[in-house]
């Protein structure tokens, strides 16, 4: 009877499991900042990657690395298929990525951060093999009223009415890439304003969805691996996000399906995280509207972080102050 009972104990995350990987996030913030405004996001990737991968060896848990973060960007990686953790504890798939936004954070631009998803074991949809994903992401507001296969002022429009709010108030962030410059030029065309991110598509769609910021979508296409991660977290807030996939070649495609995954196929949040016990845990690394970034402050560091979790529906900012000198 023990036996079984430690087994049920065991079959899912618990809530503690996300205040342990904030060590991780926190450790790959702070080994990151050195590396701020380098220019070498490759030296700044590994040195975080390093530290996650430290921390995450000391957590109880059994995490398999779903989607891992390097081989995209041909930069060291916690690969698919790791095994991190003590081995004891809840059975979890994870995604993780040590700092998202590499090239901001050798701009030494804003809103770069390390952040891990973890859900339920074989609950994550492994889109590893396929690196782009065409996403829209909203708050509440958007369930039931966009849709992804929609033209874009459609759904700018319809938003709009869900919310109240004036179709000239609406922010739209999307990435600012080349690829985009149709939707852009969509979006405006619609009357809505767009909020252009250098990078970090991850923090762009969480702050769609939560209801104190100014961005009301984010949409474009980005990572899968961050496309799944960020469904962990609109779990969390009740929020609204689809995914497409989007190969970029014939061989990438072949690749997909041979993995079993759907083309011309909308992704819904259920679909990319089947589990409804997810957390996302992010740690600023440089500020930006989620989180501040890491601070030194005379004896201490000081980094700010988010936890997300989607069975209690709770959002927790934790603000840590670690002695300077257990870092040198």
């Amino acid at each position: 009877m023990a036996d079984q009972e430690s087994a049920i104990v065991y079959e899912r995350p618990d809530r503690n499991l996300a205040m342990e990987l904030v060590r991780a996030t926190e450790a790959a913030a702070i080994r990151a900042v050195p590396f701020i405004g380098r220019g070498d996001k490759n030296a700044a990737d590994k040195a975080a990657v390093d530290a996650m991968r430290k921390f995450l060896g000391t957590v109880d848990f059994d995490g398999v690395v779903v989607i891992g973060e390097g081989e995209k960007d041909n930069a060291p990686m916690l690969y698919n298929g790791e095994h991190v953790g003590t081995g004891n504890g809840p059975s979890c798939d994870i995604a993780v990525d040590p700092i998202d936004g590499t090239s901001l954070t050798a701009a030494g631009r804003m809103n770069a951060l390390s952040m891990i998803a973890v859900a339920d074991r074989g609950s994550m949809l492994d889109a590893s093999t396929v690196f782009y994903m065409e996403k829209l992401v909203t708050g509440p507001e958007g369930r039931g009223v966009v849709d992804i296969r929609q033209p874009i002022g459609e759904n700018i429009r319809a938003l709009s009415k869900a919310k109240g709010k004036p179709v000239g108030e609406m922010q739209i962030a999307v990435l600012d890439r080349p690829r985009h410059a149709q939707l852009i030029e969509e979006i405006r065309a619609a009357g809505a304003g767009t909020r252009l991110l250098l990078d970090g598509d991850v923090a762009g769609g969480i702050n769609a969805a939560r209801y104190e910021t100014r961005i009301d979508m984010c949409v474009g296409i980005g990572g899968s691996p961050e496309g799944v991660a960020t469904a962990c977290a609109i779990k969390a807030l009740g929020g609204h996000i689809q995914g497409r996939l989007a190969p970029k070649t014939d061989e990438e495609r072949q690749k997909g399906l041979d993995a079993g995954l759907k083309f011309d196929h909308v992704y819904e949040a259920d679909e990319l995280v089947r589990s409804d016990n997810t957390f996302f845990v992010a740690t600023g690394v440089t500020d930006g509207g989620l989180v501040e970034g890491v601070r030194r402050k005379g004896p201490i560091i000081r980094t700010e972080s988010i936890v997300l979790r989607s069975r209690s529906g709770t959002i927790r900012r934790v603000i840590a102050d670690h002695l300077a000198e257990r870092w040198l």
